[in-house]
């Protein structure tokens, strides 16, 4: 049955076909007149840039206007070639200005004084009046080059005026004064032609010089000049700001931040090599005033440059509070004045300095700090890192005094006040770290304060002062509801109060917990370094320098276990920098107390059970671990003091060493599955490493540390989650343990000894097999088959008879052809690779006498012809490689 809709919806079906056949017929339409238009010679009156339309669709910002049609490449606009006309400007221009300058300087002479005057009059004026004309006709680029030549007259004519009408007149002063006359010249013309853009940049560039040359010319001291340095970066300043123009304002931008710069170099330097207080007043006042010029620019000027103006106000008021005090105190201390100085800048976040400017004077106050403490990094690196020189003469004796231990070209009396340093900078981020929240309240108004022109004026992107944007919004806002959660900078959830901005606000602003945590792990840092540094400035007796760093080392550690369980906000980073500032330390303080055996047991002793101790009291997780690893290590070379007490050579020594991994198995075993007892048995193992280094030299001790480290991986495999791993090692070690025992007897045949153990190994792999088939080839054959085969081998590679050679070859290609035929991996790359390398050592001789009877171009003739073969078949043998692959992997 037929389904007839009711007249309504009907009626508005047909109205949507007949639309739709009308927009069609319209595109039809349209694509057969663009067609006829691309069909038909172009008219010479066609305006430029007219495209055709095509397939109806509107353009943009235009209703009802068709589109382009797909692949239609619309007809260029007739443009004029500017590019050609401004060579061909640029190249008047040139010629125009050579001429000039060859006319002053070679023809001026051959005319009288009025020629000379009535020449240059005219062209300049001349020069001068053609841009206004050729700018009322449309000709700028034509103007431009005329304005440039007009420049360079003009220049000309102050030299030549110079040159015949007051020669005797002195050339600074006349510079600086012709400078000044051309710069207001210039900026006039370029105020009255606004069109142009080069006149007003060239007159700022004329304006860098007539204070600056007045000033040298007049033989003014150096404070002079840096006043007059100042006085034309402020002017550029004033331009940079309200000047007309972009060039102009970018000249004067860069001429005023290198004046500036000269400026505040002059009276830097004035007030450092000042022989008082009173003469580092004058230097003082001349750095105030440019801080001050930096302040009332950074007020207005945009964010980058605000701060950065903020930042230079900062740093030039510390060189001026900072050097009067400096000068009156000894030269090691005058770090201190500038250190306070500018601790004081901290002080912004009080004031109504805009926000970024703001922000530039505490970057300025953090830059100070940060140059104090790197003035203090020598001698901390000295202190931590000297003890290192001991290492060549352990247990020499006991220094005098703690210097004696670290380097002694160091100029400790200039390092006086490091420690001081080190101490203030720890007091006031540990002062931070725990009042936090009562500085978030004092910083409150500078995170919330807006800026000039935050609602919607220029100095602001558009959407600033609103949530999405990440500005202060006030208080009741819609950007979020009053009061929730806790402010960014208190240590709260970013992006949940009205100031935080959102989550975007939230990605670009730090969080106020790691702040916090940051304040606290440098508190701890530069104070663990501070008591360093005390203690090499004062040059204390050497055992209260080693007795003091290790009571150092458990502070850390007691801050690094219990700092966690503070509750403050930001705490995690300090438990962390106290691990790591523990860990150097306590190498620092192993170190220092090589210089005697008994300092040595003690601090080692010590630093063992504090770090056991930490492993005890910490939680589960890392710094767990790397409390037990540690204790470990400390442990370890407690054994190696002990063998060099007992005075045992190194490889006599290698056994007791030994005794600290067979622990570390039985803690594994004890521990299990605890996240510290790999890393535990790791480090054990590492010092089974060291014990069978000591023993090389010697192969009988070499072969026993070798069993016993099987014995500790056997040991270590009775544990099923060890076993994959240990199981290997223990059998490769037993192995390996037989061949150097073997070597070191001098055993000239060793089947004798590696049979009997290859016989009954190779009969309990046939059973394993038998019982399980699945099981693999080098578990059931491989050892048996290695513990012959491979002695034998290296044996073979020194037998100069042929019967051992051709015996093991038979052997390995009877294990080869086994393997082959039953698909066993380990018989068919053991038997294979000894087979390889026992007819190598038999071919080895004729090889080299026929390598020596060959040419000498014929080797490297071969390798590349192999190369050659083998990259025009790599396809092929690249699938040939992945056959055999596929075909060993199939292998048990």
């Amino acid at each position: 049955m037929e389904h007839v809709p009711p007249p309504a919806e009907e009626l508005a079906r047909l109205d949507r076909e007949l639309a739709e056949l009308d927009a069609r017929r319209a595109q039809l339409l349209t694509r057969r007149a663009w067609l006829l238009a691309a069909l038909r010679p172009p008219a010479p009156t066609a305006a430029p840039g007219w495209n055709p339309p095509a397939w109806g669709v509107p353009a943009a910002g235009r209703p009802g206007t068709p589109a382009q049609p797909w692949g239609y490449v619309p007809p260029k606009r007739a443009s004029a070639p500017r590019s050609a006309q401004n060579v061909l400007l640029t190249l008047g221009g040139l010629l125009l200005t050579v001429a000039a300058v060859a006319f002053t300087l070679v023809s001026w002479g051959s005319m009288g004084i009025g020629g000379r005057s009535a020449v240059l009059a005219a062209v300049t004026v001349g020069a001068l009046a053609a841009p206004a004309v050729l700018l009322r006709r449309g000709l700028t680029a034509t103007a431009e080059a005329l304005a440039a030549l007009a420049l360079v007259l003009t220049l000309l004519d102050a030299y030549a005026v110079h040159a015949v009408a007051v020669p005797d007149t002195d050339g600074l002063g006349f510079t600086a004064v012709a400078a000044a006359v051309l710069a207001a010249l210039w900026t006039a013309y370029g105020l009255a032609l606004g069109k142009l853009h080069l006149p007003l940049p060239a007159a700022v560039v004329l304006a860098q010089w007539p204070l600056l040359f007045g000033a040298w010319a007049a033989g003014a001291p150096a404070l002079v000049v840096g006043w007059a340095l100042l006085a034309t970066a402020v002017l550029d300043g004033a331009i940079a700001l309200w000047g007309k123009g972009t060039g102009a304002r970018v000249t004067a931008c860069v001429g005023g931040s290198v004046m500036a710069f000269s400026a505040l170099m002059v009276g830097l330097t004035l007030s450092v090599t000042a022989s008082g207080p009173l003469g580092a007043l004058a230097p003082g006042a001349l750095l105030l005033t440019a801080a001050a010029a930096a302040l009332a620019g950074a007020w207005r000027a945009p964010r980058g440059f605000a701060r950065a103006g903020g930042v230079v106000a900062g740093l030039a008021t510390v060189a001026a509070v900072g050097g009067v005090p400096a000068a009156a105190v000894p030269e090691n201390w005058g770090v201190l004045a500038y250190l306070a100085a500018g601790l004081a800048l901290t002080a912004v976040v009080r004031t109504r300095l805009p926000r970024n400017a703001a922000i530039g004077v505490l970057v300025a106050s953090a830059a100070v700090v940060a140059g104090a403490l790197a003035g203090a990094l020598p001698g901390f690196t000295a202190v931590l890192l000297g003890p290192v020189t001991l290492l060549s003469d352990v247990w020499a004796g006991s220094p005098g005094g703690f210097r004696s231990a670290l380097d002694p070209t160091l100029p400790w009396t200039g390092l006086a006040a490091a420690p001081v340093v080190l101490a203030v900078s720890a007091g006031l981020l540990g002062a931070a770290y725990g009042w936090w929240p009562s500085l978030a309240r004092i910083a409150a108004p500078l995170i919330a304060r807006e800026e000039p022109g935050s609602g919607g004026g220029p100095a602001e992107a558009p959407g600033a002062g609103t949530p999405e944007a990440g500005g202060a919004v006030a208080p009741g806002a819609s950007g979020a509801p009053h009061g929730t959660g806790a402010p960014w900078y208190a240590g709260g959830r970013a992006g949940t109060p009205w100031y935080a901005g959102g989550a975007s606000a939230a990605r670009r602003r730090p969080s106020g917990a790691a702040l916090r945590g940051a304040a606290g792990a440098g508190a701890a840092v530069l104070g663990w370094g501070a008591l360093l540094l005390a203690g090499a400035v004062l040059d204390v007796p050497y055992a209260v320098a080693v007795a003091g760093e290790t009571v150092l080392v458990a502070g850390l550690l007691a801050l690094a276990v219990r700092g966690a369980g503070s509750g403050r906000e930001g705490s995690a980073a300090v438990p962390v920098t106290a691990l790591v500032a523990a860990l150097a330390g306590a190498l620092s303080a192993g170190l220092l107390s090589l210089a005697s055996e008994g300092a040595s047991y003690a601090v080692f002793g010590a630093l063992a059970a504090l770090f056991a101790g930490a492993a005890v009291r910490a939680g589960a997780g890392v710094p767990r671990a790397v409390f037990a690893v540690a204790a470990t290590v400390g442990c370890t070379v407690l054994t190696g003091f002990a063998g060099r007490s007992l005075g045992l050579a190194p490889h006599e020594a290698a056994p007791l060493m030994l005794l600290v991994p067979a622990l570390t198995v039985l803690f594994g075993a004890r521990l299990r599955r605890n996240p510290a007892a790999l890393p535990v048995e790791l480090t054990g193992a590492l010092g089974a490493l060291v014990a069978v280094a000591l023993a090389v030299p010697d192969a009988p001790f070499l072969a026993l540390v070798l069993a016993l480290c099987g014995v500790l991986a056997a040991g270590a495999a009775v544990r099923p989650e060890r076993r994959p791993v240990a199981a290997y090692l223990a059998a490769a070690l037993f192995v390996l343990a037989t061949w150097v025992r073997l070597a070191a007897s001098g055993v000239s045949f060793p089947e004798a000894y590696t049979l009997p153990v290859t016989v009954p190994a190779l009969v309990a792999g046939f059973l394993r097999r038998r019982k399980d088939p699945e099981a693999s080839s080098w578990t059931a054959y491989g050892p048996g088959l290695a513990a012959t085969l491979l002695p034998s081998l290296a044996v073979a590679w020194t037998d100069p008879d042929w019967q051992r050679p051709l015996l093991l070859g038979v052997s390995a290609l009877v294990i080869t052809l086994l393997g082959a035929r039953y698909r066993l991996q380990a018989l068919l790359l053991l038997g294979g690779a000894v087979l390889a390398l026992d007819g190598l050592h038999e071919l080895a001789p004729y090889v080299v006498q026929v390598a020596g009877a060959l040419p000498r171009w014929l080797p490297p003739a071969l390798a590349g012809l192999l190369l050659l073969v083998v990259g025009a078949t790599y396809e092929q043998r690249l699938r040939d490689a992945r056959r055999l692959k596929d075909a060993l992997g199939r292998m048990r």
